[in-house]
This record gives C-alpha cells, structure tokens and sequence, in this order.
C-alpha cells in the first residue's frame, strides 16, 4: 500500500519506530496532491517546502532519540478561514488574498503540537456564507471525488475531499450546522462535530473584536478522517482548555460508564419533513449494525421541537448577522449572495424585543434536548436527508436553497443545542455513492458517539481512500 492511503495512526506508528521517514510521508502525499488534485480542487494554498521541512525536522528529532508525538509525520490540511501561520487566510476571496496570520489557530498549534504537518489550505464557499456546495471566488469550485456531478458538501468540502481521495489522512474544518458532517457523508469518510466548549478556538478573525454570541458558540472546529480511530485520536489531542477561549471547558475526555448497555434513539425523518429510500436505508443498516454490536436500539417518534428549533436558529443568526450583510455581501462575487438572501427572506432578523425572545427560545430548546438525550444517551439519524445532491442547488433560488435547509435539518438543530456528534459511513448505495449517518450524544460524551461509531464502522466497513471518478 503506498504511505498516502495508509490511515493517520498507522503512519505515526512507523514513523515514531524509524520504519519510514517523515519526509517518505510527506513526499508520498505531495506527489498524491500532484496527481489528483488538478482534477478535484481541495487543496488551495500548498505548503509543500514547509512541509518538507517540518518533515526532515521530524527525522532528525527521531535520529536524535528525541520522543515523537502521537500524530508524528502525519499530514493534514486546514480549511482556508483557519488561520496557518505565515500563510494567507483568505476565506476563498480575492479580498483576503494577503492576509496572512501571524500565528497558527489553536487547533493548528495543538494537532503540530503533536507532530502533525499541515500540507496545505483547503477549498470552502466564499466567506463561509456562499451556500452548502464547496465553491470559492478565489478559488473556484472542489469537486466530489466519488461523482463530479455531486457537490462534496461544505462548508468544510476541502478537507472531505483531500481525506477522501488521500491527499491528507486528517483534515481540519469546522462546523455550525453540518460543515463536517455534510462532506464526510458525501465524500465517504468520518468527522468529529465536538460539544460546544470541548476544543478551544479564537474566533477573532479578522480583528481584535469578538463577534455576537451565535458565532461565538455555533462554530465549532473538527477534524475528518478515513477511520473512526483517526478521529479519536484527533479528538484527544485537540479537547482540553486554553486561556485564549474562555469558553473551553475542562471536562474529562472519558465519562463514566453507563448502567447497561447503552440506549440509542433511532430518527430516521427527524420533523416528518421526509426523507430519500437511500439514507431511510443508512439508517437502518447503522441500527443493525448497534443492535449486533449490543446496543439497545429504539425508534422514537421524533427528535424535540425541531422546527421550533430551525426557526429560532435561523432568526437569531440572521439578527447577529444582518447589520454587516450590506459589506459583506460585496465580498461575496457575483451570485454568492444568493443563499444569505434567500435565508433572510426566509427568517427575517428580529428586532431587540425579539432578539431576547429568541434568546430564551434558544436556552429552553437546549433544555429539551438535554431531558432527551438523558433519557437516550445517544441518538441516530441521517447527516443529509436526501443523497448528495448537484453543485450550487441551496444557490440556484428560494426552492433549492429550502431543499437543502430542509436536508441538513438534523445538523443545523444538534449544532444549535450544542451537543457531539460523530458522521460515520455506511457503505454505498445502489448508484455508488457513499452513505452516512451521524451518531448525537450528551454534551461532553464525545466518547459514546465515537465507541458507537467504532461499532458502525467495524461492521459495515470504511469506503475510502478513492481514486478520483470522471
């Protein structure tokens, strides 16, 4: 097997022994991103001298009996609004084609930390705003590896892509309504949305201000991976406090175990909105798949107050976000308005009144969720409610954009409520795509999503690495 195809452990494994060398590591993955990139445009930024460097840096730290992290010699990339240092963060628009950072972003800082090597920036939309579908103004459009004619979802679409097609074993994106769970499940591979607070982050930008509280505590980085012991190990390195976020908590990575074995809340339509055969079909291959592992697997008729949900989630970060629409809408290139536009006439932003309402709103909607995963300490159900769908639809008019709002809907309210989830793959479906499903838990019980994962994953298999379809 070459070195790119292998998984993220396996790699640090043989480096951390001497039988490869970081630089072997690295060199097979650039010489991967030559060969297929040109075709899926995932990686943007290239930052093949430096990683070459940081390599031979690895080598001779090993030479010298020097102890080597858990993610050493590892590649990864980083989504293009995550600062690199020394390296432009140009949210995909030609605006911010020479801001470079001057640091690296925490979670960058954490996963080098542990000897891993960023490889390059990765494709998004256009600010992060321009619809679900991976397009950027700067860059253009990423495609998917399994089908071209298919988005790889987004916003975090890059990063799928590169951990899909071997181009980096990790990928590091982030997520506020299923930006990595999306592409995982379109591009067949697995991600880590984490509990609000479990990995730290600054989300000061662009300057020495601090946004409004939806962005404060919707985004959440994450990492992608091939394997759900990836993601683990990822998982472990990036959680834990900083004294730059202080909305990083403390908690243990491993809860204590549960009374028996564990109960999951199977949804496979969450608000009866409907729902495709094909991921109807994920879902119950997972649930298959948890009851042969001894899960203690029920159907339950819905998920809390999920439109409700939607609703208040879509308002209040409009309201957040109306103020600075007239200039940020500039920055967006032509028709990447569309989707903000069409979001807005949809769930107009509220006036102070309301906005406090939907702040209350917002704070008994997580108590709700909270009685309910008590009760079920996990939930399963679809990431996307329909199969990958064509590039750019939530951009093509109001009935496309409510499609795909309606499709993420699961995504969008387990964001709004704070709490992990895990997006797994369950094998492929009749026309060859891949299949996914996502595994929600309590917050701070990032480890029973990923144990359930693990279980999914060890028997219906992992999909990827792909060679690029045309």
């Amino acid at each position: 097997m070459p070195l790119w195809s292998k998984p993220a452990i396996e790699l640090a494994t043989a480096v951390r022994s001497g039988e490869v060398s970081a630089l072997d590591v690295v060199d097979s993955h650039l010489a991967r991103i030559a060969e297929v990139n040109p075709h899926l445009n995932a990686v943007t930024q290239l930052l093949a001298d430096r990683a070459r460097a940081d390599a031979r840096d690895t080598d001779r730290r090993r030479a010298a009996g020097k102890e080597l992290g858990p993610l050493a010699g590892v590649p990864f990339t980083v989504k293009e609004c995550t600062p690199v240092e020394g390296v432009p963060t140009t949210f995909g628009t030609p605006h911010f084609r020479d801001h470079t950072a001057r640091a690296d972003a925490i979670p960058v800082a954490r996963l080098r930390a542990a000897g891993a090597i960023p490889v390059g920036h990765s494709n998004m939309p256009t600010l992060i705003l321009a619809g679900m579908h991976t397009r950027s103004e700067l860059y253009g459009d990423t495609r998917n590896p399994w089908d071209a004619g298919r988005t790889p979802g987004g916003t975090s679409g890059g990063d799928g892509v590169a951990v899909a097609a071997g181009l980096a074993p990790l990928g590091l994106g982030n997520d506020s309504g299923g930006s990595l769970r999306i592409p995982a499940a379109f591009c067949g591979v697995a991600a880590l949305k984490p509990t609000t607070g479990r990995f730290p982050a600054d989300q000061r930008l662009l300057g020495p201000d601090d946004p409004g509280p939806a962005s404060q505590v919707l985004v959440t980085d994450g990492p992608l991976a091939r394997t759900v012991a990836d993601l683990r190990l990822a998982y472990e390195t990036l959680a834990g406090p900083d004294p730059r976020d202080p909305r990083s908590v403390p908690a243990p990575l491993y809860g204590e175990p549960l009374n028996g074995p564990p109960k999951v809340a199977v949804v496979t339509d969450p608000g009866g909105h409907g729902v495709h055969p094909t991921v109807r079909r994920a879902v119950a291959r997972a649930a298959d798949a948890l009851r042969d592992a001894g899960y203690d697997v029920r159907e339950v008729p819905d998920v809390p107050r999920l439109d409700e949900a939607l609703d208040t989630y879509h308002r209040l970060t409009n309201t957040e976000f109306a103020p600075n629409w007239p200039a940020v809408r500039q920055l967006l290139g032509p028709g990447g308005d569309r989707f903000i536009g069409f979001t807005m006439r949809t769930a107009p932003p509220a006036d102070a009144a309301g906005l406090l309402r939907l702040l209350g709103t917002w704070m008994n909607i997580r108590r709700s969720w909270t009685e309910f995963l008590h009760a079920y300490p996990l939930l399963l159900g679809p990431v996307f409610t329909e199969p990958p769908v064509e590039p750019g639809l939530e951009s093509r008019d109001q009935a496309g954009r409510d499609r795909v709002a309606s499709g993420m809907r699961l995504c969008s309210v387990t964001s709004f409520v704070g709490v992990p989830a895990v997006a797994v793959p369950t094998g492929l479906a009749e026309d060859g795509l891949p299949t996914g499903v996502q595994l929600i838990g309590r917050a701070f019980r990032e480890d029973l999503c990923l144990a359930a994962a693990q279980a999914v994953e060890d028997r219906l298999g992992v999909l990827t690495p792909i060679d690029p379809r045309t």
